[in-house]
C-alpha cells in the first residue's frame, strides 16, 4: 500500500523565462500587428483553438496562455482558422518551441452533431454563434495543418477532445473504434486532463534545449515510442480468457548486450530487460507502481472484439487515481502509445494562482459587438472547483478532470467577484454560478490520505456514499453567505449540477441553498427512476430524490417561496429497456412533470456508459465473454420511442408510444383519464397538436441538454411563421387566378 500521496512541484515556482521582460498583454496577441505593438518579434508558444478567443478563465485557451504568460513566455493565438489551407496557421509566424492544438472547450463532433447524429446549425462558442466554424475532429486538422506549415515545429494537442482519445477509442459517428487522435493527428505530445502542470513542466524543458523525445516521463502525457522501456514490470493484461494455470510468461523486449553483466544495478535503463507478469499473477505480488505499466490489449484487437474493448475500458477507469496509477501501453501497429499516469491535482494556492491571473474577461476587441453565446452564459460565473467523484458512466468529466476535488480559497473567489464587477460590461451585480463539474463537492475530498493514495473505486457516492468521504458542506455555506455580503451583489444563483445524494448529508447546506440561491426553479439529475438502469449509470435511487424533496419543500414553505425542482433524465441509456421507460413516464405523470426539453443517450468517447453502448458488456464488472450482457437500445426508431417516453404529454408522440404500448401488452395505459399515459386515437383530433407552455408554478421538468447555451431564434422563427403564413394566405388567390386563367 502506497504510505502517503505523491507530491509535485509547486506550480508558480519555476524560473521565469527570460521574455518575462515583456509584461502582460492586454489580450494575447492574434495578429502579426498585435505582436509588433507588444514589440515581439517572434512567439514562444502559439496556441490553435477551435473557439473564439474570450479572456476568460473559463476559457482553456485563455488559461494556460495565460498561465505561460506569467512563466515568462510571449504566447499567441489562432482562434478558429481557416482550416482549408495552412495560411491561417502561419499568421503569427513559427513559434520558437511549439504549437498547442485544442478543438475548444467542447467536443467539435458534439459540438457539431445532436445524439441522433442531425447537425447542429449553431456553435455557441462563434461569434453570432454561427455553426461550421470549425472541422469535425478539429484536433487532427489543426494538428496536421500545423505540421504542413512548419514542419520542424513541435505539436502538443490537447483539450477535451484530445483527452478523451488518449488511447483507441469507440466513436459513435462512424461506429467503429479509432485510434489514439495521437496517431491520426501526428502530433509529437498529447496532454490529458487538466494540463496546468504538464505544460509548464514540458514546456520548460524544451526551453532549456530538450526535445520531446527526451521528455517520456511527464505525468498527464501521452507519447508514442517504439517499444517499451527498459527497467519495468509489465503487467500483460491484454486477455479475458486466461487458462486456470497460467506460467510466466518470456519477455519479448528483454534484450542484454553482447558484454553486460545481467544483474540490474550495472545495467542500462534503456536496454535493461523487461518483466513480464500475465494479469492473473499480479495479485499479491508487491511491484513499484513508478516502474510498473499495465499492457492493454492493442488496437487491432480492441476495434474487432468489443468485450476486449469493455476490459479495456475498465482499466483505463482504474487507473485513474494520480496516487496510485501506474502507465498504460498499447500496441498501434509498430507503434506504442505510452500514457503516463494522471497528473497531480492543483492544490488550493495553485489553484488560486491560476485564476488570478491577469484576465480581461471579455471577447478579444477584434470581435467588436459580436455576441459570443457561450460568453454570455458564463461572463459572471465563477469556477470554485474542479473534478468529480461521482462517477457517472455517461459522464467524461471524470475521466478528463479526475475524482480528486481540487478547490479555491474563498479569499481568490471574492477577489474575482471584485474582478467582475471591474471588468464585465454592464455588470448588474448577478453572478450566476458558483460552481464547477458540481455545485456542491467544493472542498470535499477523503478524510484519510492514505486510503485515497490506495483507492480504486470508481465512485465514492455509489451504491452508497464511502465512510471515508467528507460530506460536510459548511465552507460552501460560509462562502455562500461571504458573497452574499458583497457591496454591489445583489443575487447569487447556483446554476451547476446538484449531487442532491450529498447535500442530504447537510441540512444546513440545503436550507441556505434553497433560501438565498434558487430563483423558483432548481435542476437536479435522477437521471432516470428504475434501479436496473440506476446500475448502469451509477446513481442513487429515487428514495434519495425524495428524500431531497421533502427539504427542498420544507425549506421553501419555510422562506415563503413557491419553488419547483426540475429533474433531469436521460432515454435510451444502456441497460433502459421500453418497459424502463415506461416506468418512468409514469412516475412523471403521477408527480405532474412534463419534460420539455430531453436528451437520448450520447456515447461520448472513452466513458464507461459508452463501453457499454459498443460492448453489449458491463465494464463495471470484470469483463469476461461469459460476463453480463447489457441491453443497449441503438436502432433510432427505438431511441426515439424511448425519448418520446419522456415527453408523454407531447401529441406528436402519441401514436408512437401506443403501438409500442400495444406491442408491450399495456393498452390499459390508453385512453382518458388520471391514470393512463396517452389518449385514444380518437383523441387526437379533438386536441390541439401544438405543444402547450407550461403555466406559472405549474411542476414541469427537463432532460439533459448539452453543456450549450441556448441560441436565440425567436426572431428568426417568428420570421419564417409569418412567411408560410403569408404564403399560405396567398395560395387560395393564386388558384382562383389561375382556375380563371384556364377558363379563358
Amino acid at each position: 500500500m502506497i504510505k502517503r500521496h505523491k507530491t509535485a512541484k509547486q506550480l508558480f515556482s519555476y524560473p521565469l523565462y527570460w521574455a518575462e521582460c515583456y509584461g502582460v498583454s492586454p489580450f494575447l496577441p492574434t495578429t502579426r500587428e498585435e505582436m509588433d505593438a507588444l514589440g515581439w518579434d517572434s512567439c514562444d508558444v502559439i496556441i490553435v483553438s477551435g473557439d473564439a478567443y474570450v479572456d476568460h478563465p473559463s476559457f482553456g485557451m485563455a488559461v494556460l496562455g495565460r498561465l505561460l504568460e506569467a512563466q515568462g513566455y510571449r504566447v499567441g493565438i489562432i482562434d478558429q482558422p481557416d482550416w482549408r489551407n495552412t495560411q491561417d496557421f502561419m499568421r503569427l509566424g513559427r513559434p520558437n518551441l511549439y504549437f498547442g492544438v485544442t478543438a475548444g472547450n467542447m467536443d467539435s463532433l458534439i459540438n457539431r452533431y445532436t445524439a441522433d447524429l442531425k447537425v447542429r446549425n449553431d456553435d455557441a462558442y462563434t461569434p453570432y454563434g454561427v455553426g461550421g466554424k470549425r472541422p469535425d475532429r478539429a484536433v487532427i486538422v489543426y494538428s496536421q495543418r500545423c505540421k504542413e506549415a512548419f514542419q520542424d515545429v513541435p505539436v502538443m494537442i490537447g483539450g477535451i477532445e484530445a483527452s478523451l482519445r488518449r488511447i483507441a477509442q469507440y466513436d459513435y459517428w462512424s461506429d467503429e473504434v479509432r485510434r489514439s487522435v495521437l496517431i491520426d493527428s501526428t502530433a509529437d505530445i498529447l496532454l490529458y486532463g487538466n494540463a496546468e502542470r504538464a505544460m509548464i513542466e514540458v514546456t520548460h524543458q524544451m526551453a532549456m534545449g530538450k526535445t520531446l523525445d527526451e521528455l517520456t516521463d511527464i505525468r498527464g502525457t501521452t507519447i508514442v515510442r517504439n517499444a517499451p522501456p527498459g527497467g519495468y514490470t509489465e503487467i500483460d493484461s491484454t486477455r479475458v480468457d486466461w487458462p486456470g494455470k497460467v506460467d510466466q510468461i518470456y519477455s519479448p523486449y528483454e534484450y542484454i548486450p553482447e558484454g553486460k553483466c545481467q544483474t540490474k544495478d550495472e545495467g542500462d535503463s534503456d536496454v535493461m530487460p523487461i518483466r513480464v507478469i500475465p494479469a492473473p499473477l499480479r495479485r499479491g505480488e508487491k511491484l513499484d507502481p513508478e516502474k510498473t505499466y499495465i499492457r492493454l490489449p492493442s488496437f487491432e484487437k480492441v476495434s474487432k472484439d468489443p468485450v476486449l474493448y469493455a476490459h479495456t475500458s475498465r482499466i483505463l477507469h482504474l487507473e485513474s487515481n494520480p496516487h496510485n496509477a501506474r502507465a498504460l501501453i498499447q500496441k498501434h501497429g509498430k507503434k506504442e502509445i505510452w500514457v503516463n499516469p494522471p497528473p497531480i491535482p492543483l492544490e488550493t494556492p495553485e489553484m488560486d494562482g491560476v485564476f488570478d491571473l491577469p484576465y480581461a474577461r471579455v471577447p478579444h476587441p477584434k470581435y467588436k459587438k459580436a455576441r459570443i453565446p457561450a460568453y454570455d452564459m458564463i461572463k459572471t460565473s465563477i469556477n470554485i472547483m474542479r473534478g468529480c467523484f461521482g462517477g457517472c458512466t455517461f459522464c467524461s468529466i471524470t475521466e478528463h478532470e479526475g475524482r480528486v476535488i481540487q478547490s479555491r480559497s474563498h479569499e481568490s473567489i471574492l477577489n474575482e467577484i471584485e474582478d467582475i464587477k471591474a471588468k464585465v460590461p454592464g455588470f448588474t451585480g448577478h453572478i450566476s454560478d458558483l460552481g464547477g463539474p458540481t455545485s456542491n463537492m467544493y472542498t470535499l475530498n477523503c478524510n484519510d490520505d492514505e486510503v485515497q493514495a490506495s483507492c480504486r473505486k470508481l465512485s465514492c457516492v455509489y451504491p452508497t456514499i464511502c465512510s471515508n468521504l467528507n460530506t460536510d458542506h459548511s465552507p460552501t455555506t460560509e462562502l455562500y453567505r461571504k458573497t452574499r455580503a458583497v457591496e454591489g451583489i445583489h443575487t447569487v444563483s447556483i446554476a451547476s449540477g446538484l449531487r442532491y445524494d450529498l447535500a442530504v448529508e447537510d441540512p444546513e447546506y440545503v436550507r441556505e441553498l434553497v433560501t438565498y440561491h434558487v430563483g423558483g426553479l432548481l435542476k437536479i439529475a435522477p437521471e432516470h427512476s428504475e434501479q436496473g438502469t440506476l446500475s448502469k449509470m451509477m446513481k442513487p435511487g429515487m428514495g434519495t430524490y425524495d428524500r431531497f424533496k421533502r427539504m427542498f419543500d420544507k425549506y421553501s414553505k419555510e422562506a415563503g417561496k413557491k419553488q419547483h425542482l426540475i429533474p433531469y433524465f436521460i432515454a435510451a441509456h444502456p441497460g433502459s429497456s421500453d418497459e424502463d421507460m415506461l416506468n418512468l413516464a409514469v412516475w412523471l405523470k403521477t408527480n405532474d412533470f412534463k419534460p420539455d426539453q430531453v436528451q437520448t443517450f450520447y456515447p461520448s468517447p472513452m466513458s464507461l456508459a459508452t463501453a457499454m453502448y459498443h460492448s453489449g458488456k458491463n465494464p463495471l464488472k470484470p469483463v469476461t465473454y461469459k460476463s453480463e450482457d447489457v441491453y443497449t437500445p441503438k436502432d433510432a426508431k427505438q431511441r426515439t420511442v424511448q425519448k418520446g417516453f419522456l415527453r408523454y404529454h407531447d401529441p406528436s408522440n402519441w401514436q408512437d408510444l401506443r403501438n409500442t404500448l400495444v406491442k408491450m401488452g399495456r393498452t390499459d395505459l390508453i385512453g382518458h383519464g388520471d391514470n393512463k399515459l396517452v389518449p385514444a386515437e380518437d383523441k387526437d383530433k379533438q386536441i390541439h397538436r401544438r405543444p402547450q407552455k407550461a403555466k406559472p408554478g405549474q411542476a414541469i421538468g427537463a432532460s439533459h441538454t448539452s453543456n450549450r447555451p441556448t441560441m436565440e431564434k425567436n426572431a428568426v422563427a417568428e420570421k419564417a411563421r409569418r412567411k408560410n403564413a403569408n404564403e399560405a394566405s396567398a395560395a387560395p388567390s393564386k388558384r382562383r387566378k389561375a382556375k380563371v386563367k384556364t377558363r379563358q
